[in-house]
């Protein structure tokens, strides 16, 4: 049986520019709770699922940027 993959990768993006990535187990959520602070952004999914060490790995780098 292979990894689980319950990870998603997103970015919020305001006014064409991302403001924010990041990564979860329930995108919904996450779309709902960055509505409050960016009303006017959007979330976009990176990819598709991963495994948390991916997901967590790919975060660094996006924190570097």
């Amino acid at each position: 049986m292979g990894k689980s993959r319950p990870y998603k990768k997103y970015d919020v993006i305001v006014d064409g520019k991302i403001v924010k990535s990041g990564i979860t187990t329930d995108l919904e959520r996450r779309k709902q709770e960055h509505k409050q602070k960016w009303p006017t952004g959007h979330v976009r999914q990176v990819g598709g699922s991963v495994t948390e060490q991916s997901a967590r790995e790919w975060e660094k780098t996006k924190k570097k940027a």
